[in-house]
């Protein structure tokens, strides 16, 4: 294509975008007109089919700042996925398909939710890691199935948060030779220029970390198909430092830090038209030799699936295409679920541990680790090698971008991973456990040392409101198992949510229940059951995780005094509720009292207890044992607890 031509195609892209937030009222025009250029050029390159956006060996390209969503639907159109120019006029309207930040499994051609700042950074490794595990395990010398690169379009915003900092360190560490990450560079933020905040040579930083970084003008053609097409042979992570003008094209805004997040206005967009030869009066308009040349993306699609899914026939492609078959298929009957024997004492970070195990022995794609805490989280895969050849991925001390490039591997397609760390550290990834949420990724988090069991390390690593907070996200299930048998019906359960779970781990022993005679043993599949139930009952007490125990003990204790206790565990609150009130009710007898029991805030319990025993302030620093009591968490203050209730 001649520069007349791509120039045509860069305008369309850019009247597309500022059409779009115009007739919405509400956007951001500037960071699309900014980078079209580069989506020109980047469109030759692409391998992707839009008749088929699951195709496992398609290039992947984030778009880390979501906000330029006026470029992604634009591209996506043009391109031919299924987004039609109608989606575009619905631009942030309710219900459409094109709501104003990309969001997974919404919009057709959207690899992966973006929006909060450097997200997509980590995601985008995450990706890079996803591809070299899979080509690890399905590809051979002489037959390369998987063989695709990783794109990622990031601003200034993106690498000035933490998250990319971390995330880039560790792609730099593992030599992530697919991963090209094309930075938007403008030096505008909301507030204005950059240097408001930021000086720091992100050429060095970036080598420092073990990447090559290449610097063109982000408006020059051939200059960025020159870095593209040298960055697809390094051996290394490439940033290319694309040198762009925000709302390129905007006439007087062009450059303007006001163009980042509002509509330009009707007049001055007629006026950039016609500067650039369009027709001042047309709106969502795409020249017709313009489309031609962007739909090729179609045909050239298809072939190139077509020619991947023939030589997966051919020798020497046979093997490998069945190593490929057993990834996308994996078959869960295989697992060999560990067994604990009753009346036994284990941690349920270390049951936690041998179901991980179990799994992965059994399903090529589970894989996973932890933020420098295996060895606490029990989340060693044994004789299982480490990333990329082996299913062991040391994350470091990043549990930020852990979570994200987590996120990013469970997105990829046929893999199950795990990211762990301790449950207090949970903080540090909230924003990517948010996100996992939102785009219902199946990414189990293991989040051990769960209450104030944790002992001596003190209140800073003692998780008190987290259980709360998790509850209350939405499509997230947070698993706290009673012990090491309840702990592999919680897995059994996740593995058939198409969402995001956590394992919340003690670290203290817990008693192995099953198979005591006086237990009825029950599923963790609807969240919560009865786990021994009393005639004539008169109070229930509800319990989770080390609790449930000591439920079970005080329930005793009040037999005795001729008080009837019915004990229900709820390792799942959210599946729980999602029963239902029938269901519910026949867990928790509507005709008792109820007493929760939560070494935790525990304030969501009052949705069905008349009375929670909980932790009404941080931890303390001492022995596990001595803060139970400290803290009330005891069969004589349970009891006492439960007279007061009955009156």
């Amino acid at each position: 294509m001649d520069n007349q031509m791509m120039k045509k195609m860069t305008n369309t892209i850019r009247f597309l975008a500022a059409d779009m937030v115009q007739n919405a009222n509400s956007g951001h025009p500037g960071a699309p007109m900014g980078l079209a250029d580069v989506a020109v050029v980047l469109s030759k390159h692409l391998k992707h089919n839009p008749k088929n956006p699951k195709w496992i060996n398609r290039d992947r390209l984030v778009f880390s700042g979501g906000h330029a969503t006026g470029l992604i639907y634009s591209l996506l159109h043009l391109w031919g996925y299924d987004i039609s120019l109608d989606d575009l006029k619905q631009f942030r309207q309710l219900g459409s398909k094109t709501p104003g930040h990309p969001e997974y499994g919404h919009t057709p051609g959207v690899e992966i939710t973006t929006g909060p700042l450097g997200q997509g950074v980590a995601n985008a490794v995450g990706f890079a890691m996803a591809s070299k595990y899979c080509a690890n395990l399905v590809n051979s010398e002489t037959a390369k199935i998987i063989d695709h690169n990783v794109y990622c379009l990031c601003g200034d915003g993106d690498l000035q948060e933490g998250i990319s900092y971390e995330a880039c360190s560790i792609a730099g560490h593992l030599k992530l030779d697919n991963l090209i990450m094309i930075y938007d560079s403008n030096n505008i933020t909301i507030e204005g220029d950059t240097s408001l905040a930021w000086s720091e040579d992100v050429k060095l930083r970036f080598e420092a970390q073990g990447w090559e970084v290449l610097e063109v003008d982000g408006h020059d053609y051939t200059k960025i198909d020159e870095a593209i097409e040298k960055a697809k042979k390094a051996d290394k992570p490439v940033l290319i430092i694309a040198d762009t003008v925000i709302a390129k094209g905007a006439c007087e805004m062009e450059g303007d830090h006001n163009s980042h997040g509002a509509p330009l206005g009707e007049d001055l967009i007629a006026r950039a038209k016609k500067e650039a030869g369009f027709d001042p009066d047309k709106k969502f308009y795409i020249p017709d030799d313009v489309l031609v040349r962007f739909r090729c993306a179609v045909e050239e699609g298809e072939l190139a699936e077509k020619e991947w899914n023939h030589l997966l026939k051919q020798a020497p492609y046979i093997e490998q295409n069945e190593a490929l078959e057993r990834l996308l298929n994996p078959d869960f009957d295989a697992i060999e679920w560990p067994e604990f024997e009753a009346g036994s004492e284990v941690a349920t970070r270390d049951s936690n541990g041998k179901i991980l195990n179990a799994i992965a022995k059994a399903i090529p794609g589970f894989l996973g680790g932890s933020a420098d805490l295996a060895p606490s989280n029990k989340t060693e895969l044994k004789g299982m090698g480490d990333f990329p050849k082996g299913k062991n991925i040391h994350f470091g001390i990043r549990e930020h971008a852990m979570a994200a490039i987590t996120n990013g591997i469970a997105a990829y397609g046929p893999l199950l991973p795990f990211s762990a760390t301790f449950f207090v550290f949970s903080d540090y990834l909230k924003p990517s456990a948010r996100i996992a949420a939102l785009s219902g990724l199946q990414h189990f988090f293991v989040w051990t040392h769960d209450s104030i069991g944790v002992g001596e390390d003190g209140p800073t690593h003692q998780p008190i409101e987290h259980l709360s907070q998790f509850r209350a996200l939405p499509g997230f299930y947070t698993f706290r198992p009673a012990d090491a048998t309840e702990n592999v019906a919680c897995w059994k359960a996740a593995l058939k949510l198409k969402a995001p779970s956590a394992f919340v781990c003690s670290r203290q022993k817990l008693k192995v229940l099953k198979g005591e005679d006086d237990i009825a043993f029950g599923s963790a599949e609807k969240g919560g059951y009865l786990i021994k139930k009393r005639e004539n009952a008169t109070i229930t007490l509800i319990a989770t995780g080390s609790e449930v125990m000591l439920a079970l003990q005080a329930g005793c204790h009040l037999e005795e005094q001729g008080i009837m206790a019915n004990v229900v565990s709820v390792p799942c609150y959210e599946l729980f509720v999602e029963q239902g009130a029938e269901y519910i009710d026949a867990v928790i007898d509507p005709n008792t009292k109820v007493l929760a029991i939560e070494a935790a805030a525990g304030n969501e319990w009052y949705r069905f207890a008349d009375d929670v025993l909980c932790m009404n302030s941080f931890g303390a620093s001492g022995k596990a044992g001595d803060l139970f009591e400290h803290f009330g968490f005891t069969i004589p203050n349970v009891v006492e607890r439960v007279k007061a209730l009955l009156g």
